[in-house]
């Protein structure tokens, strides 16, 4: 039998909602393995839908550069929030992200690129020095489009550009630019509350699909319903799956009562023009690095306890 440790039972129990033995149990039962665990909790109705992103366990910020129809977004992260503050490390990040505006995304040519005389690379280098904290340039993404804008947003901001959570938009449209980059900000920021997946379901991850195909089915096979009717169920299923994760079919968090595409829609009477969002990007600081938790007062105690 696997072995089912603490951290595993609450990071099944904070992802799924589900009560801790019932965590415990599916995990025993899947050989602790988290993915199947979080299925099998949903198939016996135990537990909400699987969200996507992990928990945010880094710190460093978040940073954008916009130019006209083009933009980046960097993370750039540090061993604690205080560096945060400091202005050579948001100096260092604003940098980069700039540099990242020509040179591309991609993280070893942002490293390679040189600003004056030296490279990003020694420039992290330096900060790291003179900070006294171990920096690192995590990831780049780049959006762009022929015509229309790139808007932003940035959320926690502590800078203009730098915040805790990130977002470009690309809004493909003839229309009016400074009309454009009012609705495309609001768009970025329901982008930024909501965490869509993708921008409608032909983004998804097929696997994404099949397995909440497969929940949905084998939730109501255990209730006896008969196949004609599964089928109907997990078709109206997906699609309050799609208003969950897709830009699109998601309520508008400034107009509850519309969707995204409706509120779309509407935005294109201002702006002169039909409107097409092409892409998006969301960066949540830290998400997906997994840091364990440490016992503060435990580690006080330890430290001041006599030998």
């Amino acid at each position: 039998m696997a072995n089912i440790s603490a951290q595993m039972v609450k990071e099944l129990r904070e992802r799924t909602g589900a009560g801790m033995m019932d965590c415990k149990a599916a995990l025993q039962e899947t050989s602790g393995d988290m993915e199947q665990a979080v299925d099998l909790l949903r198939k016996k109705g135990l537990a909400k839908a699987a969200k996507k992103g992990g928990r945010i366990a880094a710190e460093g910020l978040i940073g954008l550069a916009v130019e006209s129809q083009k933009g980046v977004v960097v993370e750039v992260n540090s061993e604690t929030d205080f560096v945060a503050r400091n202005d050579l490390f948001q100096g260092l990040v604003k940098m980069i992200a700039n540099v990242a505006l020509g040179v591309g995304a991609d993280v070893e040519k942002i490293k390679a690129a040189k600003v004056g005389n030296i490279t990003i690379a020694d420039a992290i280098v330096d900060n790291v020095a003179k900070i006294g904290e171990n920096i690192s340039l995590r990831r780049a993404s780049a959006l762009s489009v022929g015509k229309g804008v790139i808007a932003s947003y940035v959320h926690n901001s502590v800078d203009e550009g730098l915040g805790k959570i990130g977002v470009l938009v690309a809004l493909d449209s003839p229309g009016k630019a400074d009309e454009l980059k009012r609705f495309g900000r609001m768009v970025a920021m329901h982008i930024a509350a909501s965490n869509p997946q993708a921008i409608d379901p032909s983004g998804l991850d097929p696997d994404v699909v099949r397995r909440e195909k497969e929940v949905l089915a084998d939730k109501f096979k255990a209730q006896g319903k008969p196949a004609n009717v599964i089928e109907k169920i997990v078709e109206s299923g997906l699609k309050t799956f799609y208003k969950e994760v897709c830009l699109l079919d998601q309520a508008f968090i400034h107009e509850p009562d519309k969707n995204v595409a409706q509120a779309i829609k509407e935005a294109e009477g201002k702006a002169g023009g039909p409107i097409k969002v092409t892409g998006f990007v969301r960066y949540a600081l830290g998400e997906g690095i997994d840091r364990p938790d440490t016992d503060f007062g435990g580690e006080v105690a330890a430290l001041v306890k006599p030998n």
